[in-house]
Protein backbone atom coordinates (compact mmCIF):
# COMPACT_ATOMS: atom_id res chain seq x y z
CA UNK A 1 0.00 0.00 0.00
CA UNK A 2 1.69 3.36 -0.95
CA UNK A 3 0.48 6.53 0.50
CA UNK A 4 -0.15 7.82 -3.63
CA UNK A 5 -2.24 5.35 -4.02
CA UNK A 6 -3.28 4.40 -0.51
CA UNK A 7 -4.57 8.10 0.62
CA UNK A 8 -6.70 9.17 -2.44
CA UNK A 9 -8.18 5.87 -2.71
CA UNK A 10 -8.71 3.47 0.31
CA UNK A 11 -8.20 6.15 3.01
CA UNK A 12 -11.26 8.18 2.56
CA UNK A 13 -14.09 5.14 2.39
CA UNK A 14 -12.01 3.34 5.70
CA UNK A 15 -12.45 6.87 7.43
CA UNK A 16 -15.83 7.20 6.57
CA UNK A 17 -16.68 3.57 7.02
CA UNK A 18 -15.22 4.14 10.66
CA UNK A 19 -17.19 7.37 11.35
CA UNK A 20 -20.37 5.78 9.88
CA UNK A 21 -19.83 2.70 12.06
CA UNK A 22 -19.08 4.19 15.40
CA UNK A 23 -22.52 6.79 14.53
CA UNK A 24 -24.56 3.82 14.01
CA UNK A 25 -22.79 1.72 17.53
CA UNK A 26 -23.56 4.09 19.61
CA UNK A 27 -27.35 4.37 19.78
CA UNK A 28 -27.43 0.61 18.40
CA UNK A 29 -26.31 -0.56 21.95
CA UNK A 30 -29.49 0.63 24.03
CA UNK A 31 -31.86 -0.35 21.18
CA UNK A 32 -30.07 -4.51 21.88
CA UNK A 33 -31.38 -3.37 25.50
CA UNK A 34 -34.43 -1.91 24.96
CA UNK A 35 -35.41 -4.97 22.49
CA UNK A 36 -36.00 -2.76 19.58
CA UNK A 37 -33.08 -3.97 17.38
CA UNK A 38 -35.77 -3.81 14.32
CA UNK A 39 -36.00 0.01 15.00
CA UNK A 40 -32.46 0.56 13.56
CA UNK A 41 -33.72 -1.88 10.49
CA UNK A 42 -36.96 0.42 10.00
CA UNK A 43 -34.80 3.59 9.99
CA UNK A 44 -31.84 2.35 7.76
CA UNK A 45 -34.97 1.48 4.94
CA UNK A 46 -37.10 4.01 5.69
CA UNK A 47 -34.92 6.91 4.29
CA UNK A 48 -34.70 5.93 0.32
CA UNK A 49 -37.75 7.41 -0.45
CA UNK A 50 -37.07 10.94 1.49
CA UNK A 51 -33.65 10.72 -0.71
CA UNK A 52 -35.49 9.98 -4.16
CA UNK A 53 -38.66 12.88 -3.22
CA UNK A 54 -35.70 15.31 -2.01
CA UNK A 55 -34.27 15.28 -5.25
CA UNK A 56 -37.37 15.12 -7.84
CA UNK A 57 -38.32 18.27 -5.97
CA UNK A 58 -34.93 20.28 -6.32
CA UNK A 59 -33.46 18.25 -9.06
CA UNK A 60 -29.67 18.15 -6.83
CA UNK A 61 -28.12 15.10 -5.79
CA UNK A 62 -26.25 17.42 -3.14
CA UNK A 63 -25.81 15.99 0.33
CA UNK A 64 -27.72 18.49 1.86
CA UNK A 65 -30.15 18.43 -0.01
CA UNK A 66 -30.52 14.25 0.45
CA UNK A 67 -29.97 14.48 3.86
CA UNK A 68 -32.97 16.98 4.78
CA UNK A 69 -35.07 14.06 2.79
CA UNK A 70 -34.11 11.09 4.59
CA UNK A 71 -34.08 13.10 7.89
CA UNK A 72 -38.06 14.22 6.86
CA UNK A 73 -38.79 10.54 6.11
CA UNK A 74 -37.65 9.04 9.39
CA UNK A 75 -39.76 11.42 11.26
CA UNK A 76 -42.53 10.24 8.88
CA UNK A 77 -41.54 6.77 9.55
CA UNK A 78 -41.66 7.07 13.24
CA UNK A 79 -44.89 9.08 13.27
CA UNK A 80 -46.40 6.20 11.29
CA UNK A 81 -45.31 3.56 14.00
CA UNK A 82 -46.42 5.53 16.63
CA UNK A 83 -50.17 5.57 15.19
CA UNK A 84 -49.84 1.93 13.75
CA UNK A 85 -49.19 0.90 17.15
CA UNK A 86 -51.55 2.97 19.64
CA UNK A 87 -54.52 3.26 16.32
CA UNK A 88 -54.50 -0.40 15.55
CA UNK A 89 -53.23 -2.01 19.03
CA UNK A 90 -50.36 -3.47 16.76
CA UNK A 91 -47.54 -4.99 18.51
CA UNK A 92 -44.17 -2.56 17.90
CA UNK A 93 -42.04 -4.60 16.16
CA UNK A 94 -44.85 -5.75 13.38
CA UNK A 95 -45.48 -1.75 13.40
CA UNK A 96 -41.82 -0.92 12.65
CA UNK A 97 -41.80 -3.78 10.13
CA UNK A 98 -45.00 -2.88 8.15
CA UNK A 99 -43.73 0.28 7.86
CA UNK A 100 -40.45 0.20 6.60
CA UNK A 101 -41.33 -2.40 4.03
CA UNK A 102 -43.98 -0.24 2.78
CA UNK A 103 -41.86 2.74 2.53
CA UNK A 104 -38.66 1.08 1.41
CA UNK A 105 -40.69 -0.49 -1.56
CA UNK A 106 -42.47 3.02 -1.99
CA UNK A 107 -39.26 4.62 -2.59
CA UNK A 108 -38.28 1.57 -4.78
CA UNK A 109 -41.32 2.56 -7.14
CA UNK A 110 -40.32 6.21 -6.97
CA UNK A 111 -36.84 5.35 -8.24
CA UNK A 112 -38.37 3.51 -11.27
CA UNK A 113 -40.75 5.54 -12.10
CA UNK A 114 -39.72 8.91 -11.79
CA UNK A 115 -36.07 8.13 -13.93
CA UNK A 116 -34.28 8.82 -10.45
CA UNK A 117 -32.56 5.54 -10.86
CA UNK A 118 -30.20 7.22 -14.25
CA UNK A 119 -28.69 9.57 -11.84
CA UNK A 120 -26.78 7.61 -9.31
CA UNK A 121 -29.47 6.77 -7.09
CA UNK A 122 -30.69 3.27 -7.59
CA UNK A 123 -31.58 0.27 -5.56
CA UNK A 124 -27.89 -1.18 -5.58
CA UNK A 125 -26.76 2.21 -3.94
CA UNK A 126 -29.30 2.05 -1.79
CA UNK A 127 -28.50 -1.14 -0.35
CA UNK A 128 -24.76 -1.29 -0.69
CA UNK A 129 -23.87 2.38 -0.70
CA UNK A 130 -21.30 4.30 -2.51
CA UNK A 131 -17.82 3.53 -0.23
CA UNK A 132 -16.27 2.78 -3.12
CA UNK A 133 -16.31 5.93 -4.84
CA UNK A 134 -16.16 7.94 -2.17
CA UNK A 135 -12.40 8.62 -3.26
CA UNK A 136 -10.49 11.85 -2.60
CA UNK A 137 -9.14 13.35 -6.36
CA UNK A 138 -7.17 16.18 -4.84
CA UNK A 139 -5.10 13.69 -2.81
CA UNK A 140 -1.12 12.97 -3.85
CA UNK A 141 0.09 11.42 -0.91
CA UNK A 142 0.23 11.39 2.78
CA UNK A 143 1.54 14.86 2.88
CA UNK A 144 -2.13 15.91 1.43
CA UNK A 145 -3.18 15.72 5.15
CA UNK A 146 -1.28 18.85 5.96
CA UNK A 147 -2.54 20.64 2.66
CA UNK A 148 -5.48 23.27 2.94
CA UNK A 149 -6.11 23.16 -0.67
CA UNK A 150 -6.04 19.48 -0.95
CA UNK A 151 -8.18 19.06 2.06
CA UNK A 152 -10.59 21.24 0.68
CA UNK A 153 -11.54 18.57 -1.75
CA UNK A 154 -12.28 15.56 0.65
CA UNK A 155 -15.30 13.74 -0.18
CA UNK A 156 -18.18 15.98 1.53
CA UNK A 157 -19.60 12.43 3.21
CA UNK A 158 -16.49 12.38 5.58
CA UNK A 159 -16.73 15.80 7.28
CA UNK A 160 -20.50 15.37 7.55
CA UNK A 161 -20.12 12.00 9.16
CA UNK A 162 -17.73 13.30 11.36
CA UNK A 163 -19.67 15.51 12.60
CA UNK A 164 -22.46 13.54 13.36
CA UNK A 165 -20.93 10.84 15.11
CA UNK A 166 -19.08 13.59 17.20
CA UNK A 167 -22.54 14.43 18.08
CA UNK A 168 -24.40 11.46 18.86
CA UNK A 169 -21.41 10.01 20.98
CA UNK A 170 -21.68 13.74 23.13
CA UNK A 171 -25.34 13.17 23.41
CA UNK A 172 -25.21 9.82 25.04
CA UNK A 173 -22.63 10.52 27.27
CA UNK A 174 -24.07 13.23 28.20
CA UNK A 175 -27.30 11.42 28.90
CA UNK A 176 -25.95 8.43 29.63
CA UNK A 177 -27.76 8.11 33.12
CA UNK A 178 -31.37 8.95 32.43
CA UNK A 179 -30.93 6.88 30.05
CA UNK A 180 -29.69 4.06 31.32
CA UNK A 181 -32.37 4.15 34.09
CA UNK A 182 -35.02 4.49 31.38
CA UNK A 183 -33.71 1.64 29.93
CA UNK A 184 -33.85 -1.09 32.52
CA UNK A 185 -36.68 0.62 35.06
CA UNK A 186 -39.19 3.10 33.19
CA UNK A 187 -41.82 2.85 36.29
CA UNK A 188 -38.46 3.70 38.43
CA UNK A 189 -37.11 6.76 35.52
CA UNK A 190 -41.00 8.14 36.47
CA UNK A 191 -40.86 8.17 39.82
CA UNK A 192 -37.08 10.08 39.55
CA UNK A 193 -39.28 12.67 37.52
CA UNK A 194 -37.03 11.73 34.49
CA UNK A 195 -38.88 12.41 30.75
CA UNK A 196 -39.59 8.79 30.08
CA UNK A 197 -40.91 9.20 26.91
CA UNK A 198 -38.63 12.71 25.44
CA UNK A 199 -35.96 9.99 26.64
CA UNK A 200 -37.19 7.25 24.25
CA UNK A 201 -38.02 9.92 21.55
CA UNK A 202 -34.48 11.40 21.79
CA UNK A 203 -33.07 7.74 21.21
CA UNK A 204 -35.29 7.24 18.30
CA UNK A 205 -33.63 11.04 17.06
CA UNK A 206 -30.62 9.80 17.70
CA UNK A 207 -30.78 6.51 15.43
CA UNK A 208 -32.31 8.20 12.55
CA UNK A 209 -29.57 10.75 12.54
CA UNK A 210 -27.30 8.36 12.38
CA UNK A 211 -29.09 5.67 9.97
CA UNK A 212 -29.88 9.39 7.38
CA UNK A 213 -25.71 9.81 7.90
CA UNK A 214 -25.18 6.68 7.04
CA UNK A 215 -27.10 5.41 4.55
CA UNK A 216 -26.07 7.40 1.64
CA UNK A 217 -22.30 6.77 2.35
CA UNK A 218 -22.39 2.66 2.77
CA UNK A 219 -26.10 1.83 1.73
CA UNK A 220 -28.98 0.39 4.14
CA UNK A 221 -27.01 -2.98 4.46
CA UNK A 222 -23.92 -2.10 6.23
CA UNK A 223 -26.26 0.82 8.45
CA UNK A 224 -28.46 -1.98 9.92
CA UNK A 225 -24.89 -4.57 10.49
CA UNK A 226 -23.43 -1.61 12.60
CA UNK A 227 -26.53 -0.97 14.02
CA UNK A 228 -26.62 -3.88 15.32
CA UNK A 229 -24.07 -6.11 15.17
CA UNK A 230 -21.01 -4.82 17.61
CA UNK A 231 -23.25 -4.15 20.41
CA UNK A 232 -24.71 -7.35 20.27
CA UNK A 233 -21.53 -8.59 20.13
CA UNK A 234 -20.45 -6.33 22.97
CA UNK A 235 -23.15 -7.60 25.23
CA UNK A 236 -22.38 -11.05 24.99
CA UNK A 237 -18.47 -10.25 26.36
CA UNK A 238 -20.05 -8.18 28.88
CA UNK A 239 -22.55 -7.49 32.16
CA UNK A 240 -21.20 -3.51 32.37
CA UNK A 241 -22.89 -1.27 30.29
CA UNK A 242 -19.85 1.63 30.33
CA UNK A 243 -18.32 -0.95 29.56
CA UNK A 244 -20.25 -2.57 26.76
CA UNK A 245 -20.53 0.84 24.71
CA UNK A 246 -16.85 1.09 24.57
CA UNK A 247 -16.28 -2.55 23.37
CA UNK A 248 -19.52 -1.75 21.03
CA UNK A 249 -17.36 1.04 19.69
CA UNK A 250 -14.30 -0.95 19.03
CA UNK A 251 -15.45 -3.75 17.43
CA UNK A 252 -17.34 -1.26 15.19
CA UNK A 253 -13.89 0.52 14.43
CA UNK A 254 -12.06 -2.68 13.89
CA UNK A 255 -15.05 -4.30 11.57
CA UNK A 256 -15.20 -1.23 9.42
CA UNK A 257 -10.90 -1.42 9.08
CA UNK A 258 -10.78 -5.16 8.33
CA UNK A 259 -13.77 -5.10 6.18
CA UNK A 260 -12.75 -2.05 3.97
CA UNK A 261 -8.93 -3.03 3.54
CA UNK A 262 -9.90 -6.65 2.88
CA UNK A 263 -12.42 -5.62 0.28
CA UNK A 264 -9.54 -3.85 -1.52
CA UNK A 265 -6.73 -5.81 -0.62
CA UNK A 266 -8.19 -9.67 -0.42
CA UNK A 267 -8.93 -10.44 -3.89
CA UNK A 268 -5.93 -8.84 -5.45
CA UNK A 269 -3.42 -10.99 -2.51
CA UNK A 270 -5.27 -14.05 -3.42
CA UNK A 271 -4.63 -13.82 -7.44
CA UNK A 272 -7.96 -12.53 -8.49
CA UNK A 273 -8.72 -9.93 -11.13
CA UNK A 274 -11.52 -8.21 -9.04
CA UNK A 275 -12.47 -6.67 -5.93
CA UNK A 276 -16.11 -7.02 -3.33
CA UNK A 277 -18.57 -4.52 -1.79
CA UNK A 278 -16.45 -3.12 0.78
CA UNK A 279 -20.24 -2.19 3.00
CA UNK A 280 -20.68 -6.11 2.67
CA UNK A 281 -17.67 -7.33 3.62
CA UNK A 282 -17.64 -5.11 6.57
CA UNK A 283 -20.89 -6.30 7.60
CA UNK A 284 -19.42 -10.10 7.04
CA UNK A 285 -16.94 -9.03 8.99
CA UNK A 286 -19.30 -7.74 11.88
CA UNK A 287 -20.79 -11.27 11.41
CA UNK A 288 -18.16 -12.72 12.24
CA UNK A 289 -16.82 -10.66 15.50
CA UNK A 290 -20.69 -11.82 16.59
CA UNK A 291 -20.68 -15.64 16.17
CA UNK A 292 -17.38 -15.73 17.00
CA UNK A 293 -18.44 -14.00 20.66
CA UNK A 294 -21.73 -16.07 20.54
CA UNK A 295 -19.62 -19.16 20.24
CA UNK A 296 -16.47 -18.62 22.66
CA UNK A 297 -17.75 -16.53 24.99
CA UNK A 298 -18.17 -17.81 28.76
CA UNK A 299 -21.05 -15.50 29.12
CA UNK A 300 -24.30 -15.88 29.01
CA UNK A 301 -28.00 -14.64 28.16
CA UNK A 302 -30.42 -12.97 30.38
CA UNK A 303 -28.31 -10.61 33.01
CA UNK A 304 -28.87 -6.76 32.66
CA UNK A 305 -25.43 -4.91 32.52
CA UNK A 306 -24.24 -3.34 35.08
CA UNK A 307 -25.21 0.74 34.91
Amino acid sequence: MYGSEFVPLTLPPLVIAILAALACAGPGNYLILRRQAMLGDAMSHVVLPGIVAAFLLSGSAAPPILLAGALCAAALSAGLIEVIRRLGGTDPGAAMGITFTAMFAAGVLMLELSGAASVHLDVEHALYGNLEGLIWIDATGWASLLDPAALAGLPPELPALGLVALAILLALKLASRPLAIATFDEGFACSLGLPVRLISAGLVALTALAAVAAFSAVGSILTIAMLICPPATARLLTDDLGRQIRLSLGIATAAATLGTLAAGYGPPLLGLSFTVSASGMIATVSGVFLALAATLSPRRHGHAPRV
